[in-house]
């Protein structure tokens, strides 16, 4: 067990055994942005012993207003380095495993050789998302799902629950369905999500371009972060 002072206060509240249970627990996090960057921040920060992150994108100016792992002096770099670079100053005897790629139906098979306690979907990418969730669902791997954080405002709108009984979203409207016609069993599956109706659609970044992003306040993608990585430590916490 690691001895290290930094960890006492948890172990304070929690005990000797589930704190034992954080330090032998495997998480793997699939996605580094503006939620999964805060379940990273609270896993390490827990004191769990083997962490896998997963991200192929790199940190531009955007991703400054609302992900704990953009400053400017991450700018243009790999999201994997950074977040295993700051996992390390929080608890340097965490083993870090990082792995740079887009998560598609053709990797899924190799992403999760190890023997992994829980994986925190954090990805916003509708196909890779869906893909990623049936899987883990058919080969009884165990998960929590991060929904749309974006045009949100209300932070007590903010729930864990199933993803069949998410609403407002409209993230989770495109994924239930999509899982429902592929013979998902949605009631299953755990997710945070907001039941906030979306503020103002989405808009235009410039005039000149087509491309089009969503709002998103940092206080709201920071607790959907730190909720999943809460809901996680619970279930770590009582592993046999």
């Amino acid at each position: 067990m690691n001895e290290m002072k930094r960890f006492v206060r948890t172990e304070a509240l929690l005990g000797k055994e589930k704190m034992e249970n954080l330090y032998k627990s495997t998480v793997m996090i699939i996605g580094l942005g503006a939620v999964g960057g805060y379940v990273l921040e609270g896993m390490a920060r827990a004191g769990i012993g083997h962490l896998i992150l997963v991200d192929f994108d790199s940190f531009d100016e955007t991703n400054i207003n609302r992900q704990i792992l953009a400053l400017t002096s991450t700018l243009g770099r790999k999201k994997t380095e950074v977040a295993k670079e700051r996992v390390a100053e929080i608890n340097p005897d965490c083993d870090i495993e990082i792995k740079d790629m887009f998560v598609s139906s053709e990797n899924l098979k190799d992403l999760f050789e190890p023997e992994i306690d829980i994986v925190i979907d954090a990805i916003d990418t509708v196909s890779s998302k869906c893909d990623l969730m049936e899987y883990m669902c058919r080969n009884d791997i165990n998960f929590i799902s991060s929904m749309g954080a974006a045009l949100k405002t209300d932070t007590t709108k903010i729930i864990y629950g199933k993803l069949s009984e998410t609403k407002n979203c409209t993230l989770s409207k495109k994924v239930r369905k999509i899982l429902k016609q592929r013979g998902v069993d949605i009631t299953k599956i755990n997710c945070v999500s907001s039941t906030e109706l979306p503020q103002k659609k989405k808009y235009e970044e410039d005039n000149t371009s087509s491309k089009q992003m969503m709002g998103s306040l940092p206080t709201i993608t920071a607790i959907f972060g730190l909720t999943i990585a809460n809901e996680a430590i619970k279930i770590l916490i009582e592993k046999a």
